[in-house]
């Protein structure tokens, strides 16, 4: 029974929930205390769904990424999903580095498999990263298993849900779907949700205006203004009005998870979401 519920996004195959919660916990409890509040770390759970993604048969030290080319891009979503995240970086950084104009494949590949986000490293780590996202939208069991990790972790008392990158879109699907769910606040940070390759695929689609999620009283999104991943910064042109927007600086981590909890503004979204009566 936890009164926050957090869910995690793609790349976390190796990981459990409780792994996940040990590191999660103590940076979101940070984020309350930089907002002038104070959270138990016994109020605070994890929905776990990235053993989905784990090889079978495989361990950390012994699996590696398959040898991804630009050719293995060739599916129609996963290359309108690149060329998404490519206009992101284009549209956030100056760098010089970046030819505009340049939209092949391989390009795109490159250009993001040297960006801090996928840690400068090769380009099948991006193309791995986005056959994940397309497995969440057009595998039926992997989508519904995901969904049902964070079902089964929101208890009665839940009042918040703090939603990374691929999470917050399975948050609310599922908040969505399951109107039922007295949540009260929705927070999403690094959120693809945006994404214009995504809109159309989410249920509900969102690509003719987005559903607001259930009885969520209040949704906060969250976007460092580098993250490529979170191309929309505000969501409240697809969403409506009623979205509540920060931009925050996470610095070189523009996209990982822990920068985004320690923030003061993800604090004070916690705090004001479980100042409500249950």
């Amino acid at each position: 029974m936890a009164k926050v519920v957090c869910i995690h996004g793609i790349s976390q195959e190796y990981e459990s929930r409780e792994t996940l919660l040990k590191e999660w916990t103590p940076a979101l409890c940070g984020g309350v205390s930089n907002a002038g509040g104070q959270l138990s770390e016994a109020d605070v759970d994890m929905a776990f769904y990235g053993e989905m993604f784990r090889p079978a048969g495989e361990t950390k030290g012994g699996f590696q990424i398959p040898p991804f080319r630009p050719g293995d891009l060739s599916d129609p979503f996963e290359q309108e999903l690149l060329a998404n995240i490519f206009d992101s970086l284009e549209t956030s950084t100056t760098s010089e580095d970046i030819t505009k104009g340049n939209r092949t494949v391989a390009y795109m590949l490159q250009v993001l498999a040297n960006t801090p986000y996928f840690g400068r490293k090769l380009q099948n780590l991006v193309i791995w990263y986005l056959k994940q996202v397309h497995r969440y939208v057009s595998e039926p069991n992997v989508r519904q298993s995901a969904q049902r990790s964070l079902l089964k972790t929101i208890a009665p008392d839940t009042r918040v849900v703090v939603a990374h990158s691929l999470g917050s879109v399975v948050a609310y699907e599922v908040l969505c779907e399951r109107t039922e769910l007295s949540v009260d606040t929705l927070l999403t940070i690094g959120s693809p949700l945006g994404l214009p390759a995504l809109l159309p695929r989410l249920l509900p689609p969102a690509d003719k205006g987005g559903k607001w999620p259930g009885q969520v009283r209040k949704w906060v999104n969250i976007a460092d203004a580098t993250d490529v991943v979170a191309l929309a910064k505000r969501l409240s042109p697809i969403y409506g009005n009623r979205v509540v927007g920060h931009l925050v600086n996470n610095g070189a981590t523009m996209h990982d998870a822990k920068p985004y909890l320690t923030a003061r503004e993800t604090g004070d979204a916690v705090i004001k979401g479980l100042s409500i009566p249950v």
